[in-house]
């Protein structure tokens, strides 16, 4: 349907409302409106015609104000304990700072409850200074209302995002990328570690399958929707409609997953031993290259890399690496320091009064942009061993994930 014949037919739109759920409680915890045109029996989203930049953008205004009107009157049906998610393109709240949408708002719900409202924007999709988007959001939270920002993903940007102080941030299931999965598996955690670091709740919608939802599960969602759990639709449904589902699917989720980190714990434990017992063996040093490149023979199996450090980062040995299967020096890596590197000096720390080797968490290497974790260990007083674990190795004891 053509941007004309959504025009002419304004007064068939009808307000719609999709259950949020959430993971603590099992229960519908807010409603997301949107508005639908119905025209001789088809339903028509008009997500996507706020969200057209092309269609002048008095009509755009004009039906957000219309979608708000058709939805919010009815809010005395949803229960008072229930937010309330309000999707609006930023560009077109901005024409008037949103007083025009928070005008709309007043009309329907007083302003003690204004905290059961989430305003939902696209950071990315704002073509102006997200500055002034950020000045506007902070008028609406002074009355309590709360942030979402959704569409989080690869066109996001991060600082915007956190300049924004959203308390929800929406991925969509739908958007992510299964077939460059550990891509897409790195960006899920910068998601999360942003959402943490700025005291957010993850909420992951268009959530169509089971495994959909337990990915979200497993990767911090605290909310979830989308069809396998409910469709918008212009009545409500019973706040415990999923529990006992719900229930029973996350135990499956935490059975496996329980299954799966002790099965990591004990092989992590494995790794550990093994090597603790060679490098003991061996007793390398910076002092002896000889040594070091037994150690990384004895090693082949396990690392890509391996080297020595002093507690302050610097690095005292070449770095004794594999390269088409044939272990080679690299001297250049010599005096480089490598205190920089997140957790680097907490690990120092932890390995001299633990007196135990340390195995690090999956991260990416920037040489080679292998998955890896290092394990590192204290040799002597005053140096550390640090062995990059090969990609194959993790993969093939399962500790990759």
């Amino acid at each position: 349907m053509d941007a004309i014949e959504v025009l002419t037919n304004l007064d068939q739109i009808h307000g719609y409302f999709q259950p949020i759920f959430s993971a603590d409680a099992h229960t519908v915890i807010a409603y997301e409106i949107s508005g639908q045109l119905q025209i001789e029996g088809q339903q028509i989203n008009l997500k996507d015609f706020v969200n057209n930049e092309d269609i002048p953008e008095e009509y755009r205004i004009d039906m957000e104000h219309k979608i708000l009107h058709a939805a919010l009157v009815k809010i005395d049906e949803i229960a008072p304990e229930l937010d309330i998610y309000i999707p609006s393109n930023p560009n077109v709240l901005m024409q008037d700072f949103g007083e025009s949408h928070f005008n709309i708002i007043q009309q329907y719900i007083r302003e003690e409850d204004f905290h059961r409202i989430v305003l939902v924007v696209s950071e990315h999709r704002f073509l102006g200074d997200i500055h002034k988007l950020h000045h506007a959001l902070r008028y609406f939270t002074t009355y309590g209302v709360k942030i979402a920002v959704q569409e989080v993903g690869a066109e996001s940007h991060l600082e915007h995002i956190a300049l924004l102080s959203p308390q929800i941030l929406k991925v969509n299931t739908r958007d992510l990328n299964y077939d460059s999965w550990s891509a897409q598996s790195d960006m899920i955690s910068a998601i999360g570690g942003l959402a943490y670091k700025i005291g957010a709740n993850l909420l992951f919608e268009g959530i169509e399958t089971v495994y959909q939802l337990q990915f979200a599960w497993k990767n911090g969602g605290r909310y979830y929707q989308g069809p396998y759990l409910a469709n918008p639709a212009i009545t409500f449904v019973e706040k415990d409609i999923l529990k006992e589902r719900f229930k029973e699917e996350c135990q499956q989720f935490i059975t496996s997953e329980k299954k799966m980190l002790e099965t990591q714990y004990f092989e992590l434990k494995k790794l550990r031993e093994e090597l603790e017992a060679i490098i003991h063996r061996v007793k390398p040093s910076s002092d002896s290259i000889s040594h070091l490149e037994h150690l990384a023979q004895l090693l082949d199996h396990y690392s890509f890399r391996l080297y020595i450090c002093n507690e302050d980062g610097f690095q005292l040995s070449p770095n004794i690496m594999r390269i088409d299967g044939k272990w080679e020096l690299q001297p250049r890596a010599i005096n480089k320091n490598w205190s920089w590197r997140p957790y680097f000096l907490q690990t120092i720390i932890k390995m001299r009064n633990d007196q135990s080797g340390e195995i690090s968490e999956l991260y990416r290497d920037i040489e080679t942009g292998e998955i890896t974790r290092t394990f590192s260990i204290a040799i002597n007083e005053h140096e550390y061993l640090f062995v990059d674990l090969s990609y194959d190795y993790l993969y093939e004891h399962s500790i990759f994930r």
